[in-house]
C-alpha cells in the first residue's frame, strides 16, 4: 500500500518511563527489533522485553560521561536515509548500517531541573543534546519514519501499528513530525529563555515563547475567531469547578481580576470586573462589607461581569452572590455548602484560584507578525514613590487612600481616574482619549451611585493633568485630595489650583498607563 512503512527497527530514549510499558507489547508482536539507552535499556529488560543497547548496536561505547552515546553514523544515518534513494540505500549496504524506523524520545527534562535547582553545572548538564538531535533527524525524514516525543501519543501509536499490521500511515507520521519540531522548538526556547535570564540578556537579537496548549476555547473575542489558551507553567492553577466551558474573553477578565485581587493582603477584597476592566474594588476586611461596597460602586456595570474573591467562600457569602447575576465568581477555594448553593445556578461559572500566582516579569503585545515586549508593571505604590506637593498635608487616612486608588489606577485603561472613599472605589472612569472626558465619567458614576460619599473622597490619575480643568472638576464635585504622577509643565498651575482651594495633591514619580 502506497506510503505504508513497515518498522523493522525501533529506537527508544526516554526521560519519562512513566508509560512504556504500554509500547512493549505492540513492538514484542510485530517482532520490532528495540534498540535502547542506558536506563531505558534497563527498564525494557525489567518489564521482560528483548532489547539492544545502542552501544552494542553502534559498536561504540558511550564516552565523555554519557554526553555523547546516540550521536553516532550508524543511528543517524539509520534515522535519515530515504529509502528508495538508490545512492543512500547503497552507503547503507558499504557501511553494514541498518535503517530505523521508529524513533521514541523525550528529553532530558530541563524546565524541571531549573525550577528545583540552582547548581549551574548541573543545570548545563540538563542540556539533552542527543535527544533532540534524534527527534529532529527523524522528524525531517517523515515520509519513511514515525518519531514519537509525547507519552500522550502512546495509544495512539499502539492503534496505528496494529492498524497497519506493523507498519505506519504518511498521514500519521506526518502528524507526528509536526508534534515532534513544535517539541523541539519549545524545549529550545525554554533554554535560550533560561540564558537570558541568567545573563541578564533582556532584550536578546532574537526573542522565543513557547506554551503548551491548555485547552481549545469555544471562540474567540468574536464567534468568528477561533482561540486557544496556553501555559508556560504547563498550568494556568485555576480550577474550574462548574459552569460552561470558559471563553476568549472569560479568561480576559479572569486575569484582569485576578491580577488585582492577588496583590491584596492575603484573604483580604473584593474586586468586580467587566470588560477587562475593575467596575468595583474595595479592601475592606470584612468581606461581606467589602463585596457590597465593591458591588455599589457601579451595580448597572456589574450586572453580567465577574467577581474575584481573594478569600474562601462560605455559606452566608455564598447566598448573597446568588442574589445577582455574575458570569464568574472566582474565590481563594469554596466551602463545601457554598458551592450546593452557588451551582444552583446553571450557567455561572466557578473558579477556584486558591493556586494562582501572579508569575512572569513581562507583557507582550501581538499585532500579526509583530510584537512589543516590556517588563510588567508590577510596582506597588507605597510612601517613598510620592511627595506631597500641596500646602494642606493628607491625614494618614487620606494618604492610605490615595495609595490604594492610585495602586487601583494601573489597572484601569487610559486615561483612568479612580475615586476612592476609605479603602473602595465609588466612580471609576476608564479608556477616555481625553482626561477630562474620565473625570466626566468617575464623577458620574459616584454620583449616581455613591453622591453621600463623593464630599471628601479622593482620587486618583494614572497619568499628570495637562490641565487645571479635570482639577478643578474633581475638586468641584468634593474631592479634597488628589495624586497624579509629576511630569507636566504645567505641574506649578496645579499647585496653585490645590493651594487656593485647600486641596492635599501628592505627585507619584511614576505613571501608570494601561493603553
Amino acid at each position: 500500500m502506497k506510503n505504508i512503512v513497515k518498522i523493522k527497527r525501533a529506537l527508544i530514549s526516554i526521560s519519562d518511563k512513566s508509560l512504556l510499558k504500554s509500547l512493549l507489547p505492540v513492538l514484542s508482536k510485530y517482532k520490532i527489533e528495540i534498540i535502547s539507552s542506558g536506563d531505558t535499556y534497563k527498564k525494557i529488560k525489567k518489564f521482560g522485553f528483548e532489547n539492544i543497547k545502542i552501544s552494542s548496536f553502534t559498536e561504540s561505547n558511550e564516552i565523555l560521561g554519557g554526553r555523547v552515546k546516540t550521536l553516532h553514523p550508524k543511528i543517524h544515518a539509520g534515522i535519515l536515509n530515504i529509502r528508495n534513494n538508490k545512492n543512500h540505500r547503497i552507503d547503507l549496504i558499504k557501511n553494514n548500517f541498518k535503517e530505523i524506523d521508529l524513533v521514541i524520545v523525550n528529553f532530558y527534562p530541563f524546565k524541571n531541573v531549573i525550577k528545583k535547582n540552582n547548581d549551574f553545572k548541573n543545570i548545563i548538564e540538563s542540556i539533552d543534546i542527543g535527544g533532540p538531535a534524534l527527534v529532529r533527524s527523524a522528524a525531517k525524514n517523515f515520509h519513511d519514519v514515525l518519531v514519537i516525543t509525547n507519552p500522550k501519543n502512546y495509544i495512539d501509536v499502539v492503534n496505528e501499528i496494529n492498524k497497519y499490521k506493523g507498519s505506519t500511515s504518511l498521514n500519521f507520521r506526518q502528524q507526528m513530525a509536526v508534534n515532534a519540531f513544535n517539541e523541539i522548538a519549545n524545549y529550545d526556547s525554554i533554554i535560550a529563555n533560561y540564558f537570558n535570564d541568567k545573563f541578564n540578556i533582556k532584550f536578546p537579537n532574537k526573542k522565543t515563547f513557547t506554551g503548551e496548549l491548555i485547552e481549545n476555547l469555544r471562540y474567540g473575542e468574536n464567534p468568528h475567531q477561533k482561540a486557544a489558551i496556553y501555559s508556560n507553567e504547563n498550568n494556568i492553577n485555576i480550577k474550574q469547578l462548574h459552569g460552561k466551558k470558559l471563553s476568549f474573553n472569560n479568561y480576559n477578565d479572569i486575569f484582569s481580576a485576578l491580577s488585582i485581587s492577588k496583590f491584596f493582603k492575603k484573604n483580604n477584597g473584593t474586586v468586580i470586573i467587566k470588560h477587562a476592566n475593575p467596575c468595583g474594588v474595595s479592601i475592606e476586611k470584612n468581606n461581606l462589607k467589602s463585596f457590597n461596597l465593591a458591588f455599589n460602586c457601579d451595580p448597572v456595570s456589574a450586572y453580567g461581569g465577574i467577581v474575584s474573591c481573594n478569600f474562601k467562600i462560605n455559606k452566608k457569602f455564598a447566598k448573597k452572590l446568588n442574589q445577582f447575576y455574575f458570569e464568574i465568581i472566582i474565590a481563594n477555594k469554596f466551602e463545601r455548602d457554598a458551592l450546593k448553593i452557588l451551582k444552583k445556578r446553571k450557567n455561572v461559572r466557578l473558579i477556584n484560584a486558591h493556586n494562582f500566582q501572579n508569575k512572569g516579569n513581562s507583557n507582550i503585545l501581538f499585532y500579526k507578525k509583530n510584537f512589543l515586549y516590556q517588563d510588567s508593571d508590577d510596582l506597588i505604590t507605597n510612601k517613598k514613590n510620592l511627595k506631597v506637593v500641596s500646602k494642606k498635608k493628607p491625614s494618614k487616612h487620606e494618604m492610605e487612600s490615595l495609595i490604594f486608588a492610585f495602586n487601583i489606577c494601573k489597572y484601569v485603561k487610559s486615561n483612568a481616574i479612580v475615586l476612592v472613599k476609605d479603602k473602595s472605589t465609588i466612580g471609576v472612569g476608564s479608556g477616555q482619549p481625553s482626561r477630562l472626558d474620565s473625570c466626566d465619567l468617575a464623577i458620574n458614576k459616584a454620583k449616581r451611585f455613591q453622591f453621600r460619599n463623593l464630599l471628601n473622597s479622593v482620587a486618583a490619575s494614572d497619568a499628570f493633568f495637562p490641565f487645571t480643568d479635570g482639577l478643578e472638576k474633581l475638586i468641584q464635585s468634593g474631592v479634597s485630595a488628589v495624586i497624579q504622577p509629576q511630569g507636566s509643565i504645567r505641574d506649578r498651575e496645579i499647585i496653585k489650583l490645590a493651594d487656593k482651594t485647600g486641596t492635599v495633591l501628592v505627585f507619584s514619580k511614576t505613571r501608570h498607563f494601561k493603553h
